[in-house]
């Protein structure tokens, strides 16, 4: 059985340029569980195939997320860059320290797009910023649209815009039918964090 399991510590993986045939557009919204752990799926699946892939976290920093220890590991095919403070933002009055770390973030996602270093580029939280007004719809819109060919864009986040559900490739929408919060288990090391 041995021979079965691989480390990816115990051998290094060399390094290929690797482009996608059509890279799409996906949405992973609603207000259900997953979304961040459905696009961090997609992305460890994709590493695996020596792609690389840059998370931009909008709404998320101060916390010891596992994913970052995650992407530490699987560097330099994985990178991730929490935009964010450890706070929850107010929707009607996002603190001017959010906003600036969303724009910060938006202008990072928009020059790693058109870069071509990464072949899939994951916006996390991003319709929440847009919901928030901490970025413009139409901005978004407007890179989906001009996105190059072989990235494949992921955006994720409640409240997923109508503009942007019919622009995209695929959208799923994750639905709460039960959630273990409601019986006062809190977030969790190792599963929700």
């Amino acid at each position: 059985m041995g021979g079965l399991l691989h480390s990816a510590s115990r051998r290094e993986i060399p390094m290929r340029k690797k482009t996608l045939f059509k890279g799409l557009v996906q949405v992973y919204t609603g207000k259900g569980k997953g979304k961040t752990t459905a696009a961090l799926g997609l992305a460890l699946r994709a590493v695996g195939h020596r792609y690389k892939v840059l998370v931009i976290q909008f709404l998320k920093g101060g916390i010891a997320y596992g994913e970052l220890r995650s992407a530490k590991k699987l560097a330099p095919y994985l990178t991730l860059v929490p935009m964010g403070r450890e706070h929850f933002v107010n929707k009607k009055d996002p603190h001017p320290t959010d906003i600036r770390w969303a724009q910060k973030g938006w202008e990072l996602a928009k020059r790693s797009v058109h870069s071509r270093k990464y072949q899939i580029v994951i916006l996390d939280e991003i319709n929440v910023a847009v919901e928030y007004g901490m970025v413009p719809l139409q901005e978004l819109l407007a890179l989906m649209k001009s996105k190059p060919e072989n990235v494949e864009l992921v955006l994720t986040g409640r409240w997923a815009r109508p503009e942007v559900l019919r622009r995209a490739d695929l959208v799923t929408e994750m639905r709460e039918i039960k959630h273990y919060y409601k019986k006062g288990i809190e977030s969790r090391v190792g599963i929700e964090r």
